[in-house]
């Protein structure tokens, strides 16, 4: 047995899987997220332990004899997040996490201090750890001075599951502190933002070994004192639970945000285009993602303005699209990263008349975000990426005809995996297998099964790359008004 816990932003999940990676159980705990400030995000270290508590107690109580053979714990969580402890091991502050946009004024600062882009392998964004510490450094410089440890979500809750002060590779990349391509931490990096190597969490990979569960906790929940594996970020996981490790695979993620993520054999960074290049959580191998921040959410957007339900709103287009809606859509109400990495980018429709209907903006809507995907699928080919056929998962993926039309756009052929869990802490469990039995096989990390596909309509394609070019320069012309 292999447990599975994913420190998601509005939850914990755990994922219970037996020997032939079968889910045998699985409980979920809410969490909540405190906004203080405009652009602020924050969420309480210690609320993330007491769900952890939750969801192990509830499996334990319910999967008992399951939960006593267990071999092995894996871990995932969201990236980015600054978690800061004094030399108790107890939080400074409540965690700055992803989607935090405070440090802005501190990335340009930074990018200015030491080559993150060439060393980091990413841009400096507001979204990463490094610029929050800045900005921590700058504004509440008491709680900086008292620092000593820098923690990620997941290995925070490492840390009380083990006692140990560890991270994997795939989430300390997102840190902007690491030295991808040599899988360590950076010197350079860590100074110019005024921290050291000591500060930091023990590296490992998301297949190695990280600690012991507690003899405490062991006892409690009457299970063995299984090894607990490095893990990795969220998207790293997901790829972990999909089987997405060998270069040339990858997934589209249509839900929130859109992500369109693709394992390397190299480190293959793409600042120019604001591609994201990390470590992957099992050894050897790297990945690339090209993000957007509103995907499904554009959906959600037009809902709360049409007052009905998204699924309600894509059910009025034909089963099949044969041709482009008359307007356009910008999907960029919260901000756009790849490929031109501009946090004050806006949506906007274009060609709208006024024979336009609700219909027309529900499928410009999809052809918006189809046409951001294209965006960094062009993006991560231009470092190298040479992905013909995805997996592709979100709860957008529920829409044939919002996947038609990424078809279509991007000449991606979209892979439609069986039903079942493909998330994160089915990931993170995966991780524990490995963990357990030191080895990464395909056995472990083995593909879904594909319960359909969804290849591109070449006729579709060449009046969507007309429709293409006119996103592109909608992009650029509202820019420009700005």
């Amino acid at each position: 047995m292999y447990l599975g816990l994913d420190i998601g932003t509005s939850g914990v999940k755990a994922i219970l899987l037996d020997d032939r990676f079968e889910q045998v159980g699985a409980a979920h705990a809410a969490l909540s997220v405190s906004r203080p400030a405009p652009g602020w995000s924050e969420q309480d270290p210690d609320s993330w332990i007491a769900a952890c508590e939750t969801v192990i107690g509830e499996l334990a109580a319910t999967q008992g004899a399951a939960m006593a053979a267990l071999r092995g714990i894996g871990l995932s969580g969201h990236m980015h997040g600054a978690t800061l402890l004094d030399a108790a091991d107890r939080p400074l502050r409540p965690c700055i996490l992803w989607n935090d946009g405070r440090s802005a004024a501190q990335c340009a600062e930074l990018e200015a201090r030491a080559d993150f882009r060439g060393i980091g392998g990413n841009i400096v964004m507001a979204g990463f750890t490094a610029p929050k510490l800045l900005w921590v450094a700058q504004n509440e410089p008491s709680i900086f001075e008292q620092t000593a440890n820098v923690l990620l979500p997941k290995d925070y809750v490492r840390l009380w599951l083990t006692g140990d002060h560890v991270s994997d590779m795939s989430d300390a990349a997102g840190t902007l502190w690491m030295d991808v391509q040599r899988r360590d931490w950076s010197d350079d990096l860590l100074a110019a933002t005024g921290l050291t190597r000591a500060q930091m969490p023990r590296l490992v990979e998301g297949t190695d070994v990280s600690g012991t569960l507690r003899a405490d906790l062991a006892q409690r929940w009457g299970i063995p004192q299984v090894p607990v594996a490095g893990g990795g970020g969220d998207n790293a996981a997901t790829a972990c639970g999909m089987g997405i490790v060998a270069p040339g695979t990858g997934f589209l993620s249509l839900g929130t945000s859109g992500v369109l993520f693709a394992a390397t054999d190299r480190f293959a960074p793409n600042t120019a285009d604001a591609v994201h290049a990390f470590c992957h959580a099992v050894p050897r191998t790297w990945h690339q993602m090209g993000v957007f921040l509103s995907a499904t959410d554009s959906l959600t957007w037009l809902s709360e303005i049409a007052g009905r339900p998204v699924a309600e709103l894509a059910a009025l287009l034909p089963q099949t699209i044969t041709a482009p809606a008359a307007a356009g859509f910008l999907p960029y109400l919260s901000g756009e990263r790849t490929p031109h990495n501009d946090p004050a980018a806006t949506g906007a429709f274009w060609g709208l008349s006024r024979g336009a209907g609700l219909p027309d903006l529900v499928q410009s809507v999809m052809e918006g975000v189809a046409m951001a995907f294209a965006d960094c699928d062009k993006a991560m080919r231009r470092a190298g990426s040479s992905l013909d056929a995805v997996y592709v998962v979100g709860g957008g993926a529920r829409s044939d005809q919002w996947l038609q039309i990424i078809a279509a756009v991007t000449g991606l052929t979209l892979l439609k995996p069986q039903a079942g869990d493909l998330g994160a802490a089915l990931g993170a469990a995966r991780l524990a297998a490995a963990c357990a039995e030191d080895e990464v096989s395909e056995r472990i990390f083995a593909a879904p099964g594909i319960a359909g596909e969804v290849t591109p309509d070449t006729k579709l394609a060449e009046r969507y790359a007309e429709k293409y070019a006119s996103f592109q320069s909608a992009f650029h012309q509202l820019r420009a008004l700005r």
